[in-house]
């Protein structure tokens, strides 16, 4: 029986092929002459080491949601060692979701554990088993586990020499257009944001659910036509209105809605993707995998978050199950470095559509990463997750 890191390698060596013996990606080094990272010295095991560290996320602008505002994220960075080679991952909390995600001190407590028990798999492409093992070490935490689970991929991806993309044998020509996203604001700041990025983006967002959604949509149409997805954030209450809202937004050239009504709402957002001319996807409602089948007849698509869903071992399952159900997907993000951006870029070419622009929203990334080339993700062939400190 062919062991998870055996299969690894062998699936690497199928898609890689020959070219990826020209150069080290990693940082321009020469190749050793084998495909795989070969470090440690002969008669010593080398052990996985977790370190971390609190890094406030400081925003260009302040941002603004339908219930709402902050001008800093708290985040937490991890580095996963394992014979020389470091993998990166992080934790990002946004304020207002720190219930399901927890705070920078929850993160590091949960971390701390993680830390001192992590030495006990002593390969760390045992990925099932040590993911399996830091869920359960608690009911929550979903950040603190993501920060693990990225961390890990991005290890697994370097000892490997290959990027994820090309692991869960996707193609990068086929990653989508990233939304930019426009927070509530005045009719004067919304103006000034869309014309800083109304040329370097095919598709923006937009934040609605207050008493001003349609002085919103009308500022951003004096400036631009671009195609528009809207996120409401749970802030519509009444169907009907909502329904109205979904009708006016398609004239106005919105292309789709997230979150229209609150989560528990569940018959009435169902009445209205029924009905709705646009898409319908789910934020909110949605977490983890087990949360999916519940939302089948209730939205058209989800939208896939690794702060909630723990990262990407149970993003990708997400993606596979949802298109099972017939749903719609996409990928989302909360403001992140490019760490966490570069890591949910590795399955975007598998979604429809993509809001990866939480480090552009930033002031201080750590990280080099996934670029945004007019409009449109691009992944390069960096190894892991993608991404080099700076």
């Amino acid at each position: 029986m062919q062991s998870r890191r055996d299969f690894l390698k062998t699936a690497a060596l199928a898609t890689l092929g020959a070219g990826w013996l020209a150069e080290d990606a990693l940082a321009g080094e020469k190749r050793k002459p084998s495909l795989f990272h070969v470090n440690h010295r002969a008669g010593v095991n080398p052990v996985m080491r977790l370190r971390f560290f609190p890094y406030e996320l400081r925003l260009n602008h302040v941002f603004t949601v339908a219930s709402y505002s902050r001008n800093t994220t708290p985040d937490v960075q991890v580095e996963l060692e394992y014979d020389g080679v470091i993998g990166y991952g992080e934790a990002s909390m946004p304020p207002y979701l720190q219930k399901e995600l927890g705070s920078v001190e929850s993160v590091m407590a949960f971390l701390k554990r993680v830390q001192d028990t992590i030495g006990q798999f002593s390969d760390p492409f045992q990925m099932e088993d040590i993911l399996a093992y830091v869920d359960s070490l608690s009911p929550g935490d979903s950040a603190a586990k993501a920060a693990v689970d990225i961390a890990l991929h991005d290890l697994t991806g370097k000892l490997l020499r290959a990027p994820w993309y090309k692991l869960w044998g996707l193609d990068k020509g086929k990653t989508p257009d990233t939304t930019y996203t426009i927070g509530i604001d005045t009719p004067e700041v919304v103006r000034q944001k869309t014309r800083e990025c109304a040329e370097r983006f095919n598709i923006l967002k937009v934040k609605l659910g207050r008493d001003n959604d349609k002085e919103m949509i009308q500022t951003i149409r004096s400036v631009t036509h671009l195609p528009i997805a809207v996120d409401a954030n749970q802030g519509w209450h009444d169907r009907a209105y909502a329904l109205d809202m979904i009708h006016w937004l398609k004239e106005q050239g919105v292309v789709m809605i997230e979150q229209p009504m609150p989560k528990e709402r569940l018959d009435d957002i169902a009445w209205i993707t029924a009905q709705s001319p646009l898409p319908v996807f789910a934020d909110e409602a949605v977490q983890r995998l087990k949360d999916i089948p519940a939302l089948k007849d209730v939205y058209t698509g989800i939208n896939i978050k690794l702060m909630k869903c723990t990262g990407m071992r149970e993003a990708w399952k997400m993606v596979t199950l949802a298109r099972a159900l017939g749903m719609r997907v996409m990928v989302g993000c909360m403001t992140e470095t490019s760490c966490g951006i570069s890591a949910a870029a590795q399955f975007s070419p598998a979604v429809d559509f993509a809001d990866l622009d939480g480090n552009l929203l930033i002031a201080n990334d750590r990280f080099q990463g996934v670029e945004i080339v007019k409009g449109k993700i691009t992944l390069s062939d960096l190894p892991g997750i993608g991404v080099v400190k700076v």
